[in-house]
């Protein structure tokens, strides 16, 4: 059977004073009343709540069957999208691979790799080198169809799919994940006949991990989405609002970081001591900086990890501004064994280690930098996860998203839009000379 992934506050709460969490309860309580009932701003994005209770087993079959295919038809598969178009899928298929899974693949599971999700020319060069001559398939992730980074990484790679598959075949190895009915990806999709999956209006990207924009590239990375479903789908019976608040981890989640925020704890550094952890920390970063962080307000979401950065990061977080709190992903069970090995010479002084396992020495690195940056006035929750399989998966990527539904409301902003990040794009255009810009075009100039 397994576990449920466990949240201690402990190291973080004795930072606070002894009724401060307790204080938060209605708020916490009265924020989880207006998600339920979609009285809160932003309510229509919130398709993600009940998401994973939803999915049938007829969607999550015909996802399925379309990765079944892409498999068997493609050497390498190229997931096209930015932020919450890929960083979800990309958090999931890096934690559960083989960290060396790009070099040792042996062709039982393709090769997957990222676009759109940069405008670096060399980039997109190296990219279009590496696939000529492979069998590679696209996964297009695009609402609109038309934001820049991902319309340009489509446009390269389709035209490079069609010139090496055929005009005829090149379909085949194409999927869009897009809107139902309107925008450049849909029309596209819909005149070259590609297999397509629907982005719902009611989700936003960043909450899009169990929708098709997550699941399809999971699957296509020959992972189990059942699972994953399944793990978010339990965490959400375990983060209802009927849950009691001492026993709901979303909501003390929630709680502890607007506790510490109002104490002048001011960014939130996400840690973890697994090298597969990477891009969870990516995703979660965009989760809740992007719902967080707006009308001049928000815990900035910082991320590292150990121990690695503990050799560039360490000393701030040790001795720098006290503005700071962690919030530390456990694993406690390694999926292999390996053991500290015996030096004739033991030059390195190691040998006291002779015979424990690897993991075990990480554990207690990870238990001595808690003490050592609590008792350096760094407060410390733990989120405790079982080991890096589909369900534990899910139920941390729910967690989270709970969780961050409940903070934004606790800060009294619009957990579920995003306007600012519009405003680059405006400056862009202008900059670019795109039609329909011409007025902030010449504004924009006379400030250069």
């Amino acid at each position: 059977m397994n576990k449920n992934i466990r949240l201690d506050v402990t190291k973080a709460a004795q930072f606070l004073s002894a009724d401060a969490l307790k204080a938060f309860e209605p708020r916490v309580k009265a924020a989880q009343k207006a998600l339920e009932e979609g009285t809160c701003p932003g309510n229509d994005f919130l398709g993600w709540l009940h998401l994973a209770s939803s999915i049938t087993p007829e969607h999550l079959a015909d996802l399925k069957e379309t990765a079944r295919v892409l498999r068997e038809n493609c050497d390498t598969i190229v997931v096209a999208g930015i932020g919450g178009s890929y960083l979800g899928a990309r958090s999931v298929i890096e934690a559960l691979s083989n960290s060396f899974e790009w070099l040792t693949n042996d062709g039982k599971n393709p090769v997957m790799l990222y676009a759109g999700n940069n405008i670096g020319e060399d980039y997109l060069y190296e990219l279009i080198e590496y696939l000529k001559g492979r069998k590679f398939g696209i996964i297009n992730i695009s609402k609109s169809g038309t934001t820049t980074e991902t319309a340009l990484a489509f446009r390269l790679l389709r035209k490079q799919c069609e010139e090496q598959r055929g005009v005829e075949m090149a379909p085949k190895g194409i999927v869009a994940v897009t809107d139902a009915v309107k925008g450049a990806a849909r029309i596209t999709a819909n005149t070259e006949g590609y297999k397509s999956f629907i982005i719902p209006d009611n989700v936003g990207g960043r909450f899009s991990v169990l929708t098709p924009v997550g699941l399809l590239p999971i699957a296509c990375a020959g992972f189990d989405i059942e699972a994953l479903v399944k793990g978010a789908a339990d965490m959400e019976k375990l983060t209802a609002p009927e849950v009691p608040f001492d026993q709901n981890p979303a909501e003390q989640y929630a709680a502890v970081r607007n506790a510490l925020y109002e104490t002048g704890k001011k960014i939130e550094i996400l840690v973890n001591f697994q090298p597969k952890l990477h891009y969870m920390n990516e995703w979660w970063k965009q989760l809740y900086g992007e719902s967080e962080g707006k009308d001049l307000k928000g815990i900035f979401p910082a991320a590292v990890d150990f121990t690695t950065d503990l050799h560039s990061m360490g000393q701030w977080i040790q001795q720098g501004e006290r503005t700071v709190f962690e919030t530390v992903i456990s694993v406690e069970n390694a999926e292999h064994k390996v053991l500290f090995p015996h030096d004739d010479e033991n030059l390195d002084g190691l040998n006291f280690l002779e015979g424990k396992r690897v993991d075990e020495v990480n554990k207690m690195a990870e238990l001595g930098t808690q003490l050592a940056h609590v008792d350096g006035g760094v407060p410390n929750m733990r989120v405790c996860v079982d080991r890096l399989d589909e369900y534990q998966l899910g139920q941390l990527i729910y967690f989270f998203e709970r969780a961050c539904g409940i903070s934004g409301l606790l800060l009294e902003v619009n957990p579920f839009n995003q306007p600012g990040v519009e405003a680059y794009k405006k400056n862009m255009f202008a900059l670019l000379g795109k039609p329909g810009y011409e007025a902030e075009s010449e504004a924009i100039k006379a400030r250069l």
